[in-house]
């Protein structure tokens, strides 16, 4: 697309024409990179709200590199926030269901916390989630998860107090 001086992506009609013109392209790169077709649409939509919301900091001139780039970031951080889903589930499910004790009673308190516990993890904020998981489930260290998240050591720190908080709220001191 010829780019005019005066073109800015705060514009209205310029933006639904870039939209136009790098939606498809773009839908189809993510359903190639990540094979999941509904998640390619949902990153399309969120990239081009992300790009509107930033369009004043964006030259025009580098808006579609941005635009893949924010994308390609977005179906990485949602595919490995599956994977700790993934193996927070095995987790639950390897450690919970090999017992099996006789008495009826126990295997029901059993059940129901595992189910207290799988809801109140799934209620915490995304980040304070992963975390947790991190942490807890794949046995990370703090430092490891501030490199991964490209935070400091301080912002893990505050993050797993807080997500402890709030399962204590839910779940009680077990």
């Amino acid at each position: 697309m010829p780019v005019k001086m005066n073109e800015s992506l705060c514009e209205e009609l310029f933006f639904n024409r870039f939209f136009k013109e790098h939606a498809k392209g773009l839908r189809n790169f993510l359903l190639s990179k990540f094979g999941n077709q509904d998640l390619a649409e949902d990153i399309v939509q969120e990239s081009f709200i992300k790009i509107w919301n930033n369009c004043k900091k964006i030259e025009v001139k580098k808006a579609k590199n941005y635009l893949f780039t924010v994308a390609v970031n977005m179906g990485v951080s949602d595919k490995r926030h599956e994977q700790v889903k993934f193996k927070h589930h095995e987790f639950i499910v390897s450690t919970f269901s090999g017992a099996n004790y006789e008495n009826p009673e126990f295997v029901m308190e059993e059940q129901e916390f595992l189910e207290k516990f799988k809801r109140s993890i799934a209620a915490l904020p995304d980040r304070q989630r992963e975390v947790f998981l991190l942490s807890r489930i794949e046995q990370k260290t703090y430092k490891e998860i501030a490199e991964l998240s490209n935070v400091s050591v301080k912002a893990i720190e505050k993050l797993m107090h807080k997500a402890l908080i709030k399962l204590r709220e839910t779940i009680g001191n077990v």
